[in-house]
């Protein structure tokens, strides 16, 4: 005699196990290898990410990494200026940063009375946030300095309220999790909804 579907309750039971598993299995590999999501904490990246934004972090963007462990297995891309990337803080790796990229391997830079310069030029950040009346001689001005091989410089865009790479140096390409590329929730409670920021593009 032939066995229907689901003969007892534990085989129904243990079915659901099977694709609770194998939907948990997934999960993790798109949250390893594909997609991350990161929630904004602060206000260093304002105005472009306010407290409360959702964001997804594409983990390709510029290579594949192994899970826990600050190793690339394969490079598929480097960073660009301009770029928002999420990384593991280099003071304590156990806490992600998110910043924008202003300078990557070979470029020389230099920021005076809060102007950041690249190369020589004068960079248009219309981005960048500052408080005129606000003035740090050490935050506001370093010398010329030039990006290492396999590093990135970074700064948040809230420049008179962001702890970055003017203060504890540059950020290894290899530990980069990925871009942030989408906002896709905006909320600092369950009541307070910014609609208007939701599918927002990151650039």
């Amino acid at each position: 005699m032939s066995r229907t579907l689901y003969e007892t309750p534990l085989h129904t039971i243990m079915d659901y196990v099977k694709i609770f598993i194998a939907a948990l299995g997934i999960a993790m590999l798109i949250r390893t290898f594909i997609i991350q999501p990161f929630i904004i904490p602060s206000e260093s990246m304002l105005n472009t990410l306010q407290i409360g934004d959702r964001l997804f972090v594409l983990k390709f963007s510029y290579g594949i990494h192994l899970p826990f462990v600050e190793k690339e297995l394969f490079s598929m891309g480097e960073p660009e200026a301009g770029d928002i990337i999420v990384f593991p803080f280099p003071q304590n790796k156990k806490e992600d940063y998110i910043k924008r990229v202003v300078g990557v391997a070979g470029d020389t830079l230099e920021m005076r009375n809060k102007k950041l310069y690249r190369n020589g030029k004068a960079v248009d950040e219309p981005y960048a946030v500052h408080d005129a009346g606000d003035t740090d001689p050490y935050r506001d001005n370093f010398r010329p300095l030039t990006v290492p091989p396999g590093k990135v410089f970074v700064l948040g865009d809230n420049r008179d309220n962001s702890r970055d790479s003017r203060y504890w140096g540059f950020v290894d390409k290899d530990t980069v999790h990925g871009r942030a590329v989408i906002i896709y929730w905006s909320s600092t409670d369950f009541i307070n909804i910014k609609w208007s920021r939701i599918g927002k593009l990151l650039r």
